[in-house]
């Protein structure tokens, strides 16, 4: 198996929560943070070229693996293997306090622009800026049974497959393969490589990969209940808080499940200043495709990095 090249150094680990977090770090300590999120079925190499491109401009990069995926661990055993919205917000704010990180910013796509949304509504005195692709990713899992367009439903097949025994067996046999089809339909204009999906499939063997992707799927359909201790964080999360700090949000207009729109329809999400971009010919995994957009809105909703910084 040929696997793609990385640009990260050995990974570091800190205790942050319920979870033994894996994850890379790049740049000047002193810098001004970015927290780089990914989303499923995909892992850090997300940000291979994003970081990089950010540590040049002057930024330190962060980018952690998710829970359930790469070498993150659950500190208890006992712990619920859930993947509500609840707990991937927890599980960032938690990252947050114990790197000390003084309001940084957070930028990610799928789950992990979800994580970071959450932490915006919720403590928006912990951040300083947003950048999130597909807009406000807080889910409204009240309306989750509201039937959407046909073709979009067709997208979503892995949503319904997952609901079931047969895609839980599944997903634990083919977990590159799933991977695989995902990708296609969510980025059809991307030429990813085999040594790409390989790279990313290596994280598909963390031992909680299958509970946590299973549970997360089935609780935004409301078919699995939450853990209890995340309870209050999903109420306050049920009114559709709004985000008040900096924002950037992106639409890749070729993303095969997220139709690209003008921003308007999320407006009243974001309380505070807020610019929509839509990037030409980039899918749903956009860090990958479009990289340098990317980067360029990290550094356009940052505070102004330090002397000799420069733009992505």
């Amino acid at each position: 198996m040929t696997t793609a090249p990385s640009a990260f150094p050995a990974a570091s680990r800190v205790d942050a929560g319920d979870l033994s977090v894996a994850y890379f770090d790049l740049g000047d300590p002193q810098a001004d943070p970015v927290v780089l999120l990914h989303g499923y079925p995909y892992d850090v190499h997300s940000y291979v070229e994003v970081a990089p491109m950010l540590v040049e401009a002057g930024y330190r990069a962060i980018v952690p693996y998710l829970r359930g995926h790469g070498g993150t661990r659950f500190r208890d055993q006992d712990a619920p293997r859930t993947g509500e919205q609840a707990a991937l917000g927890s599980d960032l704010l938690a990252f947050i306090d114990a790197l000390d990180l003084d309001e940084p910013v957070l930028a990610g796509y799928d789950w992990g622009g979800r994580a970071a949304c959450v932490v915006a509504a919720l403590w928006p005195e912990r951040i300083s800026g947003l950048v999130s692709v597909n807009g406000y990713l807080i889910q409204n899992i009240a309306a989750s049974q509201t039937p959407i367009r046909p073709d979009l439903e067709a997208g979503f097949w892995y949503f319904w497959y997952f609901a079931t025994d047969r895609g839980r067996r599944g997903l634990d046999a083919n977990r590159r393969e799933i991977a695989d089809v995902i990708w296609r339909r969510n980025s059809p204009e991307w030429a990813f490589s085999d040594a790409e999906m390989d790279r990313a499939a290596a994280a598909f063997d963390n031992p909680d990969y299958v509970d946590v992707v299973i549970h997360s799927y089935r609780h935004r359909l409301g078919l699995a209940p939450g853990a209890p201790k995340y309870d209050e964080l999903e109420r306050a999360l049920a009114s559709a808080p709004p985000i008040s700090v900096p924002t950037i949000t992106l639409d890749g207009m070729a993303d095969g499940n997220f139709p690209a729109t003008d921003g308007t329809p999320q407006a009243h999400l974001f309380t505070g200043p807020r610019e929509h971009r839509r990037i030409p010919h980039a899918g749903h995994h956009l860090p990958a495709e479009a990289p340098h957009a990317f980067a360029q809105a990290v550094a356009d909703v940052a505070e102004p990095p330090g002397d000799g910084a420069g733009t992505p």
